[in-house]
């Protein structure tokens, strides 16, 4: 490997004017960056609208989140898969394989501007504290028969990081 090769890989990036970014050395010690992903086949989701209408969407999704996606019959599919790939995203960040939970736990949020982003109602806030998450980010995207959604959470790292799942209190 060059000195090039070797340098694209370990130096720093550099920064717009006017941001901040903590030491590298820092940042690597305090903090560990988890990504979820999830794809979804829109298709899916438009047969169990139609199989289990109201009892399907209730379960899975909150108000706000219904309001949104049905105002355009058309792309209601589409805005639901988005949101139900995000809530599999999350999970995969929280690394809840295994626990029974609500759907509607974990919110997918539209900001005025056009951007969404995750709301964690209890129990999954406690969840996520618990673990140690300052932050989640969110993208979403829907085209023909796919919607997709990538999570990253960013979290405090532990000195026992890899050896606890966390749990959800009963």
């Amino acid at each position: 490997m060059t000195a090039v090769q070797k340098d694209m890989y370990t130096a720093p990036m550099p920064l717009p004017p006017g941001e901040y970014a903590p030491p590298r050395d820092e940042m690597a010690e305090s903090t560990a960056i988890v990504v979820g992903t999830d794809l979804v086949q829109v298709s899916e989701v438009g047969e169990a609208m139609e199989r289990f209408g109201e009892r399907y969407l209730r379960r899975l999704f909150t108000e706000a989140e219904l309001s949104y996606c049905l105002e355009s019959t058309a792309v209601a599919p589409s805005r639901l898969a988005a949101r139900f790939a995000a809530k599999e995203a999350a999970l995969k960040v929280l690394r809840l394989t295994d626990q029974s939970f609500s759907w509607r736990a974990i919110e997918v949020a539209r900001n005025p501007g056009g951007w969404c982003y995750l709301v964690l109602h209890e129990p999954m806030r406690q969840v996520a504290n618990q673990a140690g998450f300052v932050a989640f980010s969110l993208s979403m995207t829907h085209e023909g028969a796919y919607a997709q959604a990538v999570v990253v959470g960013q979290r405090r790292k532990r000195s026992d990081d890899e050896s606890k799942k966390p749990t959800i209190a009963s």
